[in-house]
């Protein structure tokens, strides 16, 4: 189906707060696609204008509630850091048991499509923690019976985390000042790539309709060099 035919399919956003997405959320506002856009939230959002088709819902991804929302397609931007959650424990528990929570939950609720956020590395079999967890969590996902699931996996990300009261994560910031100059140099698989990309990635990927795993790099989500 094509973003540009009216539908009355609905969607599920978690993680609205950051990078990617708040860039996704008025992606999902202006697709004809969707009549009703339902948002999870851990907290009060500030700075996010009120739009006839969203309704936002603070929840507990630890305890989601019941029923859950029935919706066609999800959208999950949930993530965090070592260094923001505190522990390896508390990572774990936002970038997997959070983000399987709710796929699970919104599968069982009759969702079809699967569009969600992982990491540039992401390996179930990997020495390194951070890449672990993003590997089982996809491995995870993938077995919940959906016809569609897309998988992004971007490097850095670049975009304004201050403006949406986040703590600035210096490693993007120094990447960004780095590859800027020269980035038509860097391998697209590795090039850091702005949220807004991965985000218009995600919708288009999922709006295509193909079923079965698609797992997308930053080369494929942005067409040239910046």
């Amino acid at each position: 189906m094509g973003q540009g035919k009216v539908s009355s399919r609905t969607a599920l956003l978690a993680g609205a707060t950051g990078l990617i997405g708040r860039a996704l959320l008025p992606l999902l506002e202006k697709s004809e696609v969707y009549s009703l856009v339902h948002v999870l939230v851990r907290r009060a959002v500030s700075g996010i204008e009120a739009h006839p088709k969203v309704t936002f819902q603070t929840v507990d991804f630890a305890h989601l509630p019941q029923p859950f929302p029935k919706v066609d397609d999800v959208y999950i931007a949930l993530g965090t850091t070592i260094k923001v959650a505190g522990s390896e424990a508390a990572f774990r528990q936002v970038d997997f048991d959070f983000v399987v929570n709710t796929a699970r939950a919104a599968r069982a609720a009759g969702a079809r499509r699967l569009a969600i956020v992982s990491a540039l590395g992401a390996d179930a079999n990997s020495r390194v923690f951070y890449n672990r967890v993003k590997g089982d969590m996809q491995a995870s996902v993938a077995g919940l019976g959906y016809e569609s699931v897309v998988i992004a996996q971007p490097s850095l990300l670049m975009g304004d985390r201050a403006a949406l009261g986040q703590p600035v994560r210096s490693g993007e910031v120094w990447a960004t000042r780095i590859f800027t100059p020269v980035m038509w140099m860097v391998p697209k698989g590795v090039r850091p790539i702005q949220a807004s990309a991965v985000a218009s990635a995600m919708l288009a990927a999922t709006l295509s309709g193909k079923p079965g795993l698609r797992i997308m790099s930053s080369g494929q989500m942005q067409a040239r060099p910046r």
